[in-house]
This record gives C-alpha cells, structure tokens and sequence, in this order.
C-alpha cells in the first residue's frame, strides 16, 4: 500500500491524503501516522481519497475512527484495542456526521465495509473531489 498527500483550497484548505492498494493490519498504523503528522503541520480538514483502495479490513476501520478522533482534538482509542475501537463507533454517533475527516470514491467492495461497520452513517462520502473540497468550512 502507498499514500499520497495533496493540498486543495476550498473556502478552508483541505489536505487530501490518497489511499492506494489494501489497508488492512499490517498498514493502519501509518495511515493514523500520516494524519497525525498533517494535523502537526496544521491541518484541520482531512479527505481521505479511497478511488485506489482495493480492500479495507477491521483494522482500516480502525484507522480511519482514530483520524476522526483526533481531527475533533480528542484522545484516540489504543489501536491495539482493535474491536473495541469499533465500539467507540457506537458511542460516538450522537455526536453526528464528522466535519473534518471526509472520504471520497470508496468502491463497492470498500463501500459494504463501511457499510456493514455503520461507518456509512459517520462519515460523509463524496463521489468528486470539487464537492468534498468545497463541503468544508
């Protein structure tokens, strides 16, 4: 699996990161690392570009629920905790559909994933970069 990092200004700058091949166990932890180092270098708005995501396991999941944490400034579950973590996706659900992280062009196979997690509900998902940009701010 490879990442890519890009810039794009809408009405606030959003910082895309591109997923390319499997996120699964054996990578996770450098997709939150990624994050976690745009988030130290300032950015507040993160699109995350799955067009090139062949496959997502549990663990993508789990990356993608700690993103979100830390993008609304609050303590990222262990990722060690695995399901747990999912878990947290139940309880954070009141608070809504997240405004810094947003996903753009899962696939089908991706898609199921994050339907069948409940992670459809927690993300917005956008099927053009122009509309995902713009939605922030």
């Amino acid at each position: 699996m490879t990442f890519s990092v890009d810039q794009a200004q809408g009405s606030v700058p959003v910082t895309i990161m591109a997923i390319q091949g499997d996120l699964d166990g054996t990578n996770y932890k450098d997709l939150i690392e990624l994050a976690g180092k745009a988030q130290q270098e300032g950015a507040n708005n993160i699109l995350i570009d799955m067009s090139e995501l062949i496959f997502m396991s549990s663990a993508g999941l789990v990356s993608l629920l700690n993103i979100a944490k830390m993008m609304r400034g609050e303590a990222s579950p262990e990722s060690e905790d695995g399901w747990d973590a999912l878990h947290d996706i139940d309880r954070d659900r009141d608070s809504g559909i997240q405004e810094h992280v947003k996903l753009l062009k899962p696939s089908p196979k991706v898609m199921k994933t994050l339907d069948i997690s409940g992670m459809k509900r927690y993300f917005e998902i956008f099927t053009d970069k122009e509309s995902a940009v713009a939605s922030f701010g």
